[in-house]
């Protein structure tokens, strides 16, 4: 880390003393700015890799200060951490919304949270092992939006398009999965029992050959947790060997989260290599997904691995694509037409999209997302 160098903008000097020398002992350049002035040269001057602000400083706010940052071609792509003794949620939005990559509340976590997102915002911390299979994921801020339909349907795709490669798909809806219910599984084996196995057995042979084999899907199905009471058994510390596993084992993993945003997803989210984020055109759905890309953005995960993807699953009625894409702050990448009882009568018959209504719009959208999605999982996951 002797590379790097963090520019610290706080006027309270024992403060940023205080950050200076704590950076200093992770070995890093520190270079500090007593007002929003003075960090504004050197940031132009110098160019550090990332710079820490107070927003609350006195002489140039902290949301003048990080547009002047933005709009100017020497600092728009630094990043910049808000480190402010303001912790209420509209404040930490505001500065999110107007350009920081992150805004942590000073508090006694605030020093690990601080490394944690320096390392990310640096790329630091260490990734999966990209000699290994190719790792997308299905997410949603909110439920309904048809997640795990599309995540299911998507992965056939890419299996029917590419017969040759291997490919998993893991569930990891908590407490409840929901995949076996979209693919009609019935068996017994699933992520729960999975990981309660010594580590010495699931091997890669056990995961090619044990994972059930859905032959109309063209996958293979690692399923979730079978009720709440088996959730509450589930051995969370086993849940990223398993995945690494898994990708030693298959040219493609594929997990869905559904909503399921938390400390157990949260560091897989991190290390994907394309994550589909599912949003509906209802204005609460599209407002949900914007605090959630927001989030994510603030720990490090950037636009050009999101695939954001706009599902008619409930009518027509709602938000245009471009009205969403003005509110969350991305290019929705594709737009699924609303399929009216099709989409409900596919999965309770357990049938893929594709297969049992193979002339109908949804299905040539769908086709081409897949397609598209691992073209550019494929590219990223070499990088």
């Amino acid at each position: 880390m002797e590379d790097k160098t963090i520019l610290v903008i706080d006027s309270d000097a024992a403060s940023c003393l205080f950050i200076a020398q704590t950076l200093e002992q992770q070995k890093f350049n520190v270079t500090q700015a007593k007002s929003g002035r003075e960090g504004l040269i050197i940031a132009w001057r110098d160019r550090p890799n990332l710079i820490i602000v107070d927003p609350a400083i006195t002489d140039l706010p902290g949301l003048e200060l990080i547009q002047k940052l933005r709009q100017d071609t020497r600092t728009n792509a630094i990043p910049v951490i808000g480190l402010s003794s303001n912790p209420t949620p509209d404040f930490i939005a505001a500065c999110l919304e107007g350009g920081f990559n992150a805004c942590l509340a000073k508090s006694g976590q605030a020093i690990s949270q601080l490394l944690d997102t320096i390392m990310r915002l640096t790329g630091r911390l260490p990734k999966i092992p990209s000699e290994g299979g190719v790792l997308m994921a299905f997410l949603s801020a909110k439920g309904g939006m048809g997640t795990t339909s599309l995540c299911a349907n998507i992965a056939m795709c890419i299996a029917q398009d590419r017969p040759e490669a291997r490919l998993v798909v893991v569930d990891l809806v908590l407490p409840i999965g929901s995949i076996a219910q979209v693919v009609g599984y019935e068996g017994d084996l699933n992520l729960v029992n999975v990981a309660d196995m010594p580590v010495e057995e699931t091997t890669i042979d056990f995961f090619r050959n044990s994972l059930p084999a859905l032959d109309s899907w063209g996958f293979r199905l690692l399923a979730g947790s079978p009720d709440p009471e088996a959730a509450l058994q589930l051995q969370v510390d086993r849940i990223e060997g398993i995945i690494e596993a898994l990708k030693s084992a298959f040219d493609y993993v594929i997990i869905d989260f559904g909503r399921s945003l938390s400390r157990i997803s949260l560091p897989l989210i991190q290390q994907t290599d394309l994550l589909a984020l599912i949003l509906g055109t209802d204005l609460s759905s599209v407002e949900l997904t914007k605090t959630l890309w927001d989030y994510l953005h603030s720990m490090g995960i950037g636009s050009t691995n999101i695939y954001p993807i706009l599902n008619r699953a409930v009518g027509l009625e709602g938000m245009t694509k471009s009205d969403a894409e003005r509110m969350i702050g991305l290019q929705i990448r594709n737009l699924f037409p609303y399929m009216g009882g099709n989409f409900a009568l596919a999965n309770n018959q357990h049938q893929p999209i594709a297969q049992k209504f193979p002339n109908d719009t949804a299905t040539v959208v769908m086709k081409e997302a897949a397609d598209e999605m691992a073209q550019l999982a494929e590219r990223l996951c070499v990088v």
